[in-house]
């Protein structure tokens, strides 16, 4: 038994470079087991691209979120934006049984098609199972406003306060109004913010600026937290990849 997790979260804009230049899909299954999560939490996965299998001589036939997990983590994919050559959506690797998997449309309109991934994660040992929620919120303010409201229902469900949680991916906050609403409703803490003392930068990649990419958790100590800048992370997507090293509380 450990009560260790190492968890990653990165916006991996369907397996292509900033400005959609170069296919970074096998850079990044690399950089993933070099990192080796116990879960990453990832969006803008490419379930299928029809396009994309014709322009790219070495695009995976397999869905994205297998091609990345094969033989390392389970996985479970929401598909969200569905069009008429393919579909991409969010997506949880664990190393541990993934026990439920719920993906519920929270899109604000159809031009925006969002979703929440909620999956329940067996971990060796521990009394409770972990509730992990991958997000990619809205562009608008309206919309991730609610957003924020349905995954503060989906988790106010749990009522224990002694079950863990996760919520992390793309929350698109640049006026910084999700960390007030998860921590009040559900007593969650940002990783970056409680090691570092503010959100991460993560994107744009190249030179980033705005603190859109997040980890909350509920029932951990956050032992550190990173951002992967630089060489390989800041040429495999438009964000970069933050990591947790967490402790079971």
């Amino acid at each position: 038994m450990s009560d260790a997790l190492r968890v990653v979260t990165l916006n991996v804009h369907k397996g292509l470079s900033q400005f959609n230049r170069r296919m970074v899909i096998h850079e990044l299954r690399e950089g993933l087991r070099t990192l080796a999560p116990d879960l990453a939490f990832l969006q803008e996965v490419q379930g299928l691209n029809e396009r994309h299998e014709r322009r790219f001589a070495t695009w995976p036939l397999a869905p994205q979120h297998e091609y990345l997990a094969a033989n390392q983590w389970q996985h479970a994919y929401g598909r969200n934006a569905v069009y008429d050559h393919g579909h991409h959506g969010n997506a949880i690797l664990s190393r541990f049984p993934i026990v439920s998997i719920e993906n519920e449309d929270v899109s604000d309109h159809r031009f925006e098609r969002r979703g929440l991934l909620h999956c329940v994660v067996a971990v060796p040992g521990w009394q409770r199972n972990l509730h992990c929620v991958c997000v990619h919120l809205s562009l608008h303010e309206r919309g991730r406003r609610r957003q924020l409201a349905a995954i503060g229902e989906r988790l106010e469900a749990i009522s224990a306060r002694d079950v863990p949680i996760i919520v992390a991916g793309d929350f698109n906050d640049w006026r910084h109004r999700a960390s007030a609403i998860l921590e009040q409703r559900l007593g969650m803490t940002e990783v970056s913010v409680s090691s570092r003392g503010r959100a991460a930068r993560t994107f744009p990649s190249l030179l980033p600026l705005l603190q859109l990419d997040r980890i909350y958790v509920r029932g951990f100590h956050i032992v550190a937290s990173r951002v992967h800048r630089g060489a390989p992370w800041s040429l495999l997507s438009d964000h970069l990849a933050i990591s947790a090293e967490l402790r079971r509380a």
